[in-house]
């Protein structure tokens, strides 16, 4: 599936291509990350929000998965938040804010810990920034469903239980296009490297990260025994705001495009014209 018709482009880094799009322009860079198994395309109802509200929006492939490379020595959240600063170096357009999903919402945190200077805020959607307690039954199940061939249809279905709120039209397609990805030599491979990987080295930056943050998180969002808490817990970490959406699973900015952009917008807006009117390091309503 191509990521809104725009054309794929590429930087070479730590050994490998990382594919990204952009839709040009000359307002703030909004670079969004994927979660782990999915494809830019996840922020393609985003996208045209944030266009609308004056932003320049690019969009990335995580190692392994879409256009870029496969094979890679490290699929660390952390590796990640390098090729996200790396994509920003080359645009040389001046700081962005990064958006992150699920395991990227730690790729965003590093890219700001390591490059705090490129990086102006962050919004962490979904965000799986720390190890969670798996059940006995689950962790038979994740054994079970990579164990043989139907591992791709294992991953897509657990993809699609992750919206709760409603499915896009283009749902059907969108899963399919992440199967014909994951097909490709290297790509479940990598899947099965990042879900191995610990948490722990993002959980421990939390506590000490600086930049300004805003959490947004699905009221019903199935990775979480209560997404309230777990979004509360994170905000009071970052001293960030947490926008909860009502209804929403795992992809709230999916699910709920429309509010989600206006709030994401509203941040990074509200943000600029601080900066602009102090000349200092940009601040966020928190």
């Amino acid at each position: 599936m191509n990521a809104g018709q725009l054309r794929t482009q590429f930087v070479q880094h730590e050994g490998g291509a990382v594919a990204f799009d952009d839709t040009g322009g000359a307002g703030p860079i909004v670079l969004g990350i994927p979660g782990m198994g999915d494809l830019r395309s996840e922020y393609r109802h985003l996208k045209p929000i944030l266009q609308q509200a004056g932003m320049r929006v690019v969009t990335m492939d995580v190692r392994g998965f879409g256009e870029t490379s496969s094979q890679w020595d490290d699929y660390s959240a952390r590796a990640v938040g390098r090729d996200a600063v790396a994509i920003i170096r080359h645009l040389d357009a001046g700081p962005a804010f990064i958006l992150g999903n699920s395991f990227a919402a730690g790729a965003a945190l590093w890219a700001a810990k390591e490059a705090p200077n490129l990086v102006n805020g962050v919004v962490l959607l979904g965000p799986i920034v720390r190890d969670l307690p798996l059940s006995t039954v689950q962790k038979l199940a994740l054994t079970i469903g990579f164990a043989g061939p139907w591992r791709i249809w294992f991953w897509t279905t657990y993809w699609a239980s992750l919206f709760t709120k409603l499915r896009a039209p283009d749902h059907t397609e969108v899963k399919r296009a992440i199967a014909r990805n994951l097909k490709e030599p290297g790509r479940m491979d990598a899947l099965l490297k990042m879900l191995s990987l610990s948490k722990a080295d993002t959980a421990a930056i939390l506590d000490d990260s600086a930049v300004p943050a805003l959490v947004v998180m699905g009221t019903n969002d199935p990775d979480f025994s209560d997404p309230g808490a777990e979004a509360e817990m994170l905000a009071a970490q970052l001293n960030a705001e947490a926008m909860m959406v009502e209804g929403a699973g795992h992809y709230p900015h999916v699910e709920a495009a429309d509010a989600v952009g206006r709030r994401i917008a509203a941040f990074i807006n509200a943000g600029r014209s601080l900066h602009r009117t102090s000349g200092a390091a940009p601040a966020y309503p928190r």
